[in-house]
């Protein structure tokens, strides 16, 4: 059975040729990815603290993140938990600015939604 986990090389969401950055983004673009990440960049987790941390993420759902983010390379388990390997810490490097600039986009937005 063919792998369903993004490959560079391979079609994926979004990319019949698999372009290494659209790989990445189906990675990154599926439910509780960036969450999982964003959670271990403050250092190992188990699976419940995981989940606690990721709120509403379904056991399954999460189940099936770890496994191809730790597939990927992004993460490891470790005798601590799960965790980001150097690969996984260097793009949540990449991806913190994001955090800043989202609380900026955010604060910009109308209070009352889209204007008319």
């Amino acid at each position: 059975m063919p792998s369903s986990i993004p490959r560079p090389g391979a079609p994926v969401r979004g990319s019949k040729s698999g372009k290494p950055i659209m790989a990445l983004f189906d990675l990154l673009g599926r439910s509780w990815a960036l969450g999982v990440i964003w959670q271990l960049s403050n250092g190992p987790m188990t699976f419940r603290q995981l989940q606690e941390s990721c709120e509403s993420v379904s056991p399954t759902v999460l189940n099936k993140r770890l496994k191809e983010l730790k597939e990927s390379g992004v993460l490891a388990r470790g005798d601590s938990g799960y965790e980001l390997t150097a690969t996984g810490r260097e793009l949540f490097t990449l991806l913190e600015p994001f955090g800043a600039w989202a609380i900026r986009w955010a604060e910009g937005l109308p209070a009352d939604g889209p204007s008319a």
